[in-house]
């Protein structure tokens, strides 16, 4: 049984290497550009709108909800990048419905990939709301010695998300397998149903860990500048 579609390579060319994961990362991409497109291009302010904008406004007001409730008191500032992240994960496993896909969140790199995100994502926001001195100064509040635990402590939480995401996705990818190999005929339906229902409870955590570590960033930061 094959663990991660970064072993699918499609075209390798000196160090240039294009596998099963980028192509089905972009091509997630792609449907996520094109879908908002199309659902954005006709949005109306009146008391009668689209079937498409109602869901996309209820998507929207639940997303700034809940990084609300985690704590992000201005979620206009940040339903932009967690809003994404949510998406991209979700559809990413919504699509294994869809025949001899394989998710890409399943896969190591790209786990790793968002995690990173996430890790720009902390200092940015911060930045942004405090001003580039006063984030750098944090690091060495309330002593000067506590800059490499500071900075040992971004390493590791980071670490932490990309091997959480990892691990839970690649558990799911991995019984779903098993289970459809050894009864074919009998749960594909069922444990396929069992995958999305999964992959949209990860998409939900991985994004709302996410939204946590941001806003424990961003309260660490105003203490240590008050």
């Amino acid at each position: 049984m094959r663990i991660s579609s970064d072993d699918v390579v499609l075209f390798e060319y000196g160090l240039v290497k294009l596998n099963l994961t980028i192509v089905t990362t972009w091509a997630i991409m792609l449907i996520l550009v094109i879908g908002s497109v199309c659902v954005t291009r006709k949005l109306v302010v009146a008391t009668k709108i689209s079937r498409w904008q109602s869901i996309l406004e209820m998507i929207v007001i639940g997303i700034k909800k809940q990084i609300e409730d985690v704590g992000l008191h201005k979620a206009q500032t940040y339903i932009g990048f967690l809003g994404t992240l949510f998406l991209f994960l979700f559809t990413s496993n919504l699509l294994t419905i869809l025949p001899l896909y394989e998710p890409p969140t399943s896969s190591l790199s790209t786990t790793a990939a968002l995690a990173i995100c996430v890790f720009f994502a902390v200092p940015v926001f911060n930045i942004m709301e405090h001003g580039i001195l006063n984030y750098l100064k944090s690091y060495i509040k309330p002593l000067a010695i506590m800059l490499p635990f500071h900075i040992i402590s971004e390493f590791s939480r980071t670490l932490a998300l990309a091997v959480r995401l990892f691990g839970n996705m690649m558990s799911g990818v991995m019984i779903l397998g098993i289970l459809l190999t050894i009864t074919p005929f009998i749960f594909p339906i069922v444990m396929t149903a069992f995958g999305l229902l999964t992959g949209t409870v990860q998409a939900y955590i991985f994004t709302i860990l996410a939204s946590t570590f941001i806003a424990a960033a961003a309260h660490e930061s105003e203490k240590k500048l008050m």
